[in-house]
């Protein structure tokens, strides 16, 4: 298909919209119709997806509502969207978030990486950690005599020829 015929015609129906990018928080300001009314719902969101190109633009927005994960997906050109604002730019070097799908609680919303840590809270948490190991190297060690102990102790002996039989079949 001729590309410059379809940018001419689709040209009188693109909307002017925000520079949105994947990773945004965005509140999109959709027209919402029943019956005979008319009212705009708001949607806040993270942006996770951008597909298409042109007029055929989609994007997704993902939010958590009452800890259950919800996901829109808009043209975005379409005539029923009325404003669309965006609350926080996000920083990420992925087209897609659909990672986040997995994620649970604050997590799910978080695009930017975690901040670097310090190599003195990985050698303070080493330090922390082996003690305990120790003690607990000694209490395992005191169970496995005890379970040999209970061991010797319950050895089941045939009472009578006819069982040994059986079992042994």
């Amino acid at each position: 298909m001729n590309t410059d015929l379809l940018t001419k015609v689709e040209k009188n129906f693109v909307r002017r919209v925000p520079e949105i990018a994947v990773g945004d928080q965005v509140e999109v300001h959709t027209l919402v119709r029943e019956k005979n009314r008319q009212r705009i719902q708001v949607f806040k969101g993270l942006i996770i997806a951008i597909k298409g190109s042109g007029l055929r633009k989609m994007f997704t927005v993902r939010k958590i509502s009452s800890g259950i994960g919800v996901e829109k997906i808009w043209p975005l050109h379409s005539p029923n969207i009325k404003k669309i604002v965006i609350t926080k730019k996000g920083n990420t070097k992925r087209s897609k978030l659909y990672y986040l799908r997995d994620r649970i609680g604050k997590k799910a919303l978080k695009v930017r990486t975690s901040e670097g840590l310090q190599l003195e809270d990985f050698y303070a948490v080493a330090e922390e950690d082996s003690a305990p190991e120790e003690v607990i190297e000694d209490e395992v060690k005191e169970e496995e005599v005890s379970v040999e102990e209970v061991k010797e102790e319950k050895t089941p002996e045939p009472k009578d020829e006819e069982t040994a039989d059986k079992d042994s079949k």
